[in-house]
């Protein structure tokens, strides 16, 4: 039984989390009135979250690194004081420059924040609780993007720009207060990470957890399936569904309570799986990876507008992906020991953030050609430019599938030679011996 001490814990980092996924989402919410502050181009607003999440992702790796010397209690705190320190520069920004120093600021933060909740996990609740938890923590975070969604855009209507991001860096302080307050890094008589490792030491803990082929795994399945979802929520959603699909804010704002509602659902669904079924785990985010690309190509495709079911289908549909990239940080964890599973941790959350900013960037560039050689019509957010810019996802869905089925290949070989036989090597491994039997009886 777990004790009411670690639920505690994990409710303040979560709280945390929460926070910080209210803070990355933010952005996207105020495309439209970030093009008119900052009179800026749709490549100019992407470059305001790519740099973001070019930031988050470039830091994943170190955070990891330091998150298992430092423990995550600092971690938490640091990147809680980023955020907020980042939401009170944007507060203010008049132009371009000072918008993107806020954001670098929020992405710094947030690179903090989700590595070392993950870490405490393990830590204060039973292995077998472990991936209910996780997705439980991937869950509750997304309660984050439902204020960005929901209250702040409120806040953003009715106050304007300057309150509704004060009222973001009030929620990183007060994370601040509760984290210093009341989270412990490890209970207690559990041994605390070694202080004196050296730069060689950690070479060798960031080379051995990379050269894990399931780290690897990880990663492309995080890469997969999760960049598509942080796509739609960070910047190019709600620009697609007003100017592009001609809804208004009310509904696009109903869409995206959907999308968060069915992140919240799938979460504990997508964890019971894992528990039940670790040897199909990469078979899941297969799954899911071609769903996403099934549900943008109907929408992509469609003649005209969309209606307005099949919209909330895509939606579903790219929620889904946010728990099913959860799955990457299972493989992390299953397959290094605990000295190392921030570093590991780490290195998977690279995966779908480098392929986010890709996407959002190549989607504003794109949306930029169009408008500049005439194609859009004068309409830079028109329905026809958007079907031809967010094509440019499939390219990276394919990408990640192949890279996907080929190191669970070197996983499963990896899993045979130490004992463990997965479906398909059992299938295989049947299939020898019934060669041999019908050898020795022709014999």
């Amino acid at each position: 039984m777990t004790a009411p001490r670690a639920w505690l814990i994990w409710t303040v980092g979560i709280f945390a989390y929460l926070v910080a996924v209210s803070q990355r989402t933010s952005f996207g919410v105020v495309g439209l009135e970030a093009t008119e502050r900052f009179h800026a181009a749709a490549a100019e607003i992407s470059f305001f979250t790519v740099l973001q999440l070019l930031v988050y992702a470039g830091l994943q790796i170190p955070v990891g690194v330091l998150v298992d010397r430092l423990g995550s209690r600092t971690m938490i705190a640091g990147g809680a004081v980023l955020m907020g320190l980042g939401q009170l520069q944007l507060a203010f920004a008049d132009n371009i420059p000072g918008g993107v120093l806020g954001r670098v600021l929020v992405g710094a933060g947030d690179a903090m924040t989700f590595i070392s909740v993950i870490r405490l996990i393990p830590l204060w609740f039973a292995p077998a609780r472990v991936p209910l938890i996780t997705q439980l923590t991937g869950m509750s975070g997304q309660l984050g993007q439902l204020f960005s969604v929901v209250p702040f855009a409120l806040i953003l209507h009715a106050a304007g720009w300057t309150p509704a991001f004060l009222t973001l860096a009030a929620m990183s302080a007060l994370a601040v207060v509760l984290v210093l307050a009341v989270l412990k890094d490890q209970p207690p008589g559990h041994p605390s990470p070694e202080p004196g490792q050296g730069l060689r030491a950690t070479g060798v803990s960031l080379s051995s957890a990379w050269r894990q082929p399931g780290t690897r795994l990880g990663l492309w399945s995080h890469f997969t399936i999760q960049f598509s979802g942080t796509v739609f929520a960070m910047t190019w959603g709600y620009p697609f569904l007003i100017s592009a699909q001609g809804l208004d804010a009310a509904t696009v704002s109903g869409l995206m309570s959907i999308y968060v509602a069915a992140a919240i659902a799938a979460g504990p669904l997508i964890g019971r799986f894992v528990s039940r079924h670790p040897l199909r785990r990469s078979t899941m985010v297969l799954l899911i990876a071609a769903t996403t690309a099934a549900a943008w190509a109907a929408v992509l495709l469609m003649p005209g507008r969309s209606p307005l079911w099949m919209l909330a289908g895509l939606v579903v549909v790219l929620a889904i992906g946010g728990p099913g990239s959860m799955i990457g940080f299972d493989f992390a964890r299953t397959f290094n020991p605990a000295h190392r599973i921030g570093t590991a941790t780490g290195i998977v959350n690279v995966g779908g953030f480098i392929a986010a900013l890709v996407a959002i960037y190549l989607v504003g560039v794109v949306l930029d050609v169009l408008h500049a050689t005439g194609f859009s019509r004068g309409e830079l957010y028109g329905l026809d430019p958007f079907r031809i810019a967010l094509s440019v996802q499939f390219v990276l869905i394919g990408i990640g599938s192949a890279a996907i089925i080929a190191t669970r290949r070197k996983v499963r070989r990896q899993m045979a030679a130490q004992g463990v036989v997965v479906p398909p090597l059992l299938k295989a491994l049947a299939q020898q011996r019934r060669r041999n039997l019908e050898r020795r009886r022709a014999e």
